[in-house]
């Protein structure tokens, strides 16, 4: 079993942190209950340690657990006395969690701490390039506070220590997030996708104004109206990156996550650079947390897809996954979706701890999984080593926030929903261009039901599953394991107890 890996060291005024993501120059001390800022200023080395609140964003828990456990294409079922956690993982599938959920206190912690850290950068630096990265970071975690949460404190560096944060409602963080992310793009290069720049910029200023909708709507969990308006931009975006970026579709699929990705992905436009040796956002959990113990690499035996999202792909669609040159010749395992019976290196058959083979099946219970229920993912291919008995531990696989082909799905979208292209586009050329470059059979028609589950199948956990389903209106619909339709106020999370506590300027999220 591998325990919630827990960052966060201090929390203040039930709003910010300081966090051990990284080393940074930006000296936080807590005394009592408020904050008070003793930094001595130095806009490049503080603007790494924006930078380093995303690497707690590659573990299993917290953001990434969020956004992808709540949804129809993961789940952690408890195998006995592993993966039980006090029922937190459990709670986000099954869409019981509470505003003293452990998972949703930490990702609270986290995105507030980006923010501020970045809103310390922007106010300190002289420079526009720094200030336009700190912009795009904090707009990227306040996209997240935003979707998540639906509201935003907000501290600027020069207020009293003693003075609450005020609260941006979500009308108002959304707002406030698209003249930072305005700022990014006017001010940024092209740039390399590990560092913020003007494509990532464009991109998620498109996905922002595809969820203006959801974000200023009037009604908790919908039904939403998109605004042609919004669609336009959101289009408009896209084209922007399509027309500018040199981004283009990778062919190989998994290519985007191999271990050589930085070279072999045209896709990748927002990314924490990893290199062999020095992976600071390491790419292991996202196939240790699904692995069993006697695979190559091993892993936690943890985390499954459910039965109907797997089905949802045809036997030709690359991403489903198969065998990958240099991984499965060497050490048995597949790309994608893993079932039936497991092999390791040389082929052996693979078998469980009681010596049965080791065969995954289809069906899986949330609460009582023996060891190899459920179909396992692997999304980023682990490196062999030298001897193919075990993997590269620090291997350079980027980790990806955004990337091209999510573009071509949110233009689709835009126009489906409304919005003009200038480019002539239709949204069936666009998704069937994505279709044949995946292998899959072309549609011949395109709706919003078609084009949710297409979105699925090209970017299953990435972290983007939420999102969209609240946006597609099936959040709440019921999934396996999750038999009732859930209630729409958990289209938003609760804010932590402790921060509304703490803070009179927060107030709880409807149904808390």
């Amino acid at each position: 079993m591998k325990n919630i890996n827990k960052k966060i060291l201090i929390t203040f005024s039930g709003i910010l942190l300081v966090s051990i993501s990284g080393c940074t120059k930006l000296d936080e001390e807590v005394l009592g209950s408020k904050f008070v800022n003793t930094s001595t200023t130095s806009s490049t080395a503080d603007l790494a340690g924006v930078y380093n609140v995303l690497n707690g964003f590659t573990d299993q828990a917290n953001l990434y657990a969020l956004q992808e456990q709540s949804t129809d294409e993961m789940m952690g079922p408890t195998r006995g006395t592993d993966w039980g956690d006090f029922g937190t993982w459990r709670k986000l599938h099954q869409h019981t969690w509470d505003p003293f959920h452990n998972q949703i206190n930490s990702t609270w912690d986290q995105l507030n701490t980006g923010v501020y850290r970045a809103t310390q950068v922007i106010a300190a630096a002289s420079d526009n390039k720094i200030k336009a990265e700190a912009s795009f970071l904090r707009a990227f975690f306040m996209f997240q506070m935003v979707d998540l949460f639906g509201q935003q404190p907000f501290r600027n560096p020069t207020d009293s220590p003693e003075t609450n944060p005020k609260v941006m409602s979500r009308v108002e963080a959304t707002d406030f997030l698209i003249k930072d992310l305005e700022f990014a793009e006017a001010n940024l290069p092209l740039g390399s996708a590990d560092k913020a720049n003007k494509t990532a910029a464009q991109t998620l200023l498109a996905k922002v104004y595809l969820n203006k909708a959801v974000y200023t709507g009037t009604t908790l969990g919908g039904p939403y109206t998109f605004a042609k308006a919004d669609m336009d931009k959101a289009v408009d975006y896209c084209n922007k990156v399509i027309s500018t970026s040199g981004k283009s579709l990778t062919p190989t699929y998994f290519d985007n996550f191999a271990p050589e990705n930085t070279a072999l992905s045209k896709e990748e436009i927002f990314v924490i650079g990893n290199k062999e040796g020095a992976a600071i956002g390491n790419v292991q959990n996202r196939f240790r947390m699904t692995l069993h113990y006697n695979q190559t690499p091993s892993g936690w035996n943890g985390f499954t897809t459910l039965a109907d999202f797997y089905h949802s792909f045809e036997s030709t669609d690359q991403r489903i996954g198969g065998s990958y040159p240099g991984f499965t010749d060497k050490v048995g395992m597949k790309s994608g979706f893993l079932i039936g019976q497991q092999y390791g290196p040389n082929n052996e058959v693979l078998k469980d701890r009681s010596g049965n083979n080791l065969v995954f099946t289809e069906n899986v219970n949330l609460l009582f999984a023996k060891e190899a229920d459920g179909i396992r993912v692997i999304k980023y291919i682990p490196k062999p080593n030298a001897k193919n008995d075990g993997i590269i531990e620090q291997a350079a696989n980027d980790y990806i926030f955004l990337r091209f082909a999510d573009v071509l799905l949110m233009k689709a979208e835009g126009i489906l929903r409304g919005g003009t292209d200038a480019q002539g586009k239709t949204a069936l050329q666009l998704v069937n261009d994505l279709r044949s470059t995946r292998g899959a059979s072309l549609f011949t028609s395109l709706d919003v039901k078609n084009l949710l589950a297409e979105r699925g199948r090209e970017l299953y956990w990435e972290g983007w599953r939420r999102n969209d389903m609240i946006r597609f209106g099936v959040f709440n619909d019921p999934v396996d394991q999750r038999a009732t339709k859930s209630a729409p106020s958990r289209t938003l999370f609760p804010i932590p107890q402790r921060a509304v506590d703490t803070n009179p300027n927060l107030k709880q999220n409807p149904g808390y």
